[in-house]
Order: C-alpha cells, then structure tokens, then sequence
C-alpha cells in the first residue's frame, strides 16, 4: 500500500507539465497590431449585428458564425509555438512550417551562379509563418527584390516574384541562401536579418503574412533527407545533413 501511494505524486506531477507544453503558445510581435484590430472590428460588428438583425432571423447564427470563424483563424495565423531546437552543428532544419514542394539539384542563377541543392517550403494559409535560421552562421548579405504574385507553388515564383534574399556563411566556409518569397495572398515580408550578424539554428529570422514560400540553397554536396511532398515544421524537421562536416 505505501509503495502505491509513494508513486501516485510522480505520476501527478508528471502531467501538468506535459499539458504545460502542449498548450503554451502566444502570438507573434508580427501579428498583434492586427490581432488588436480584428478584436476591435470583431466587437463592433457583434455589437451591430446583436442591435439590427432579429435573433430569429436565419442571417443571425450566421453572421456571427463567420465573424467568430474569421477571428479564430486570425489568431491561428499569428500564433507563435513554444519549440525547443534540437541544435546540431551538422543538420539544416527547415526554415518554414509547410510541405516540401521542391528538393532537387538545380543551378542557381541569381546570386552563387553555380549548381546547388534546392529545398522549397510551401505555406498554406493554416501554417505558422515565423522563419527561423536553417543552421548556425554568420549573415554575409541581405537583399530586396521587388517582383510579381504569382502562387507560391509555381516554379517561376523562386525567380519572379517579391522576394528576400540573406546569404549565409557557415563554420565549415560554405555558403547558403534563404530565400523568402511572397505569394498571392501574402504582400508583405518581414525579415530581421543583418549584414555581418551571426545567428543561432533556430533563431528567429523573419515573417511572411498570408500564405507564401520560403526557397533554401545549399551546397552541393549535402544530403537530402526529404523530398517533394514531405511535411515539415520549422526548427525542428531535419531538411539535409551536411556531409564535410561528417567527414
């Protein structure tokens, strides 16, 4: 009977932090102007609807439906996860929630001019769109693209559409590009990044609102582990392991 009794605390004590865990969230810096908004149109159109329309009128469960649906989204847009960053020197973890929609060898143009290892993210709506830092290094460049919408999918929108580019260094003297890019829907790119930082795998490194995509270029010789179709969240799915620092 004692030793029973001796190990019901442990048991108890246990769940309260893994319930701690599963549910500590807050929104993002990026999205509480906006939050702060929506509440304050959110109330007033309630307000109006609750003052001008029957509550036995088909419109009312319905307008409030939409108005409560519309809201909760906009906080599950902004949302911002407690995550712990399993850091390791040799991995490149994904820089975006969203699934895999290009991993493949191919030859970058805009900046390197050589082959390198491409790695596409896609952000649906319903993703968390914080961007972190793929790996340790320092942040050699960062640049701005003005350009078209096309859908975040297509395969021209790496080239064509509104962009940010931040270069990276690494410990082994390679180099890599994040590339943050704008869809449809989302029109504005936030990114953090500064020349001649150095930053943490997992640290923060920008924003992208409403849908979007985020392109990682790696040196060639680094091994994949996922492919097109693959889902992958940001700082904690492993993307490629870089193979010079294995050897």
């Amino acid at each position: 009977m004692q030793a029973r009794r001796s190990q019901q605390p442990i048991a108890n004590s246990q769940k309260p932090n893994t319930l701690k865990k599963r549910i500590q969230m807050k929104i993002h810096k990026e999205g509480r102007k906006i939050v702060l908004v929506s509440t304050l149109v959110t109330i007033l159109l309630v307000a109006a609807i609750l003052w001008f329309v029957p509550s036995h009128h088909w419109a009312f469960p319905v307008a409030l439906l939409i108005i409560g649906l519309f809201f909760i989204w906009i906080l599950w847009f902004f949302r911002s996860p407690a995550r712990h960053i399993n850091r390791q020197g040799n991995t490149f973890l994904s820089p975006a929630d969203g699934r895999v929609v290009v991993a493949e060898k191919v030859h970058e143009s805009n900046y390197f001019g050589k082959e390198m290892q491409q790695i596409s993210v896609f952000m649906s709506p319903l993703n968390v769109h914080l961007n972190r830092y793929p790996i340790d290094g320092k942040v050699l460049s960062y640049q701005y693209f003005p350009g078209k919408y096309l859908v975040a999918w297509h395969p021209k929108s790496s080239l064509l559409n509104e962009r940010n580019a931040i270069v990276m260094e690494i410990a082994d003297g390679e180099q890599l590009m994040v590339s943050q890019i704008a869809g449809t829907v989302a029109r504005r790119i936030v990114c953090y990044s500064q020349a001649g930082e150095r930053v943490k795998q997992g640290d923060e490194l920008g924003f992208i609102k409403f849908g979007s995509r985020v392109d990682l270029y790696l040196p060639v010789g680094v091994e994949l582990r996922v492919k097109a179709g693959d889902k992958v969240r940001a700082g904690l799915s492993v993307l490629a392991i870089n193979g010079s620092k294995e050897s």
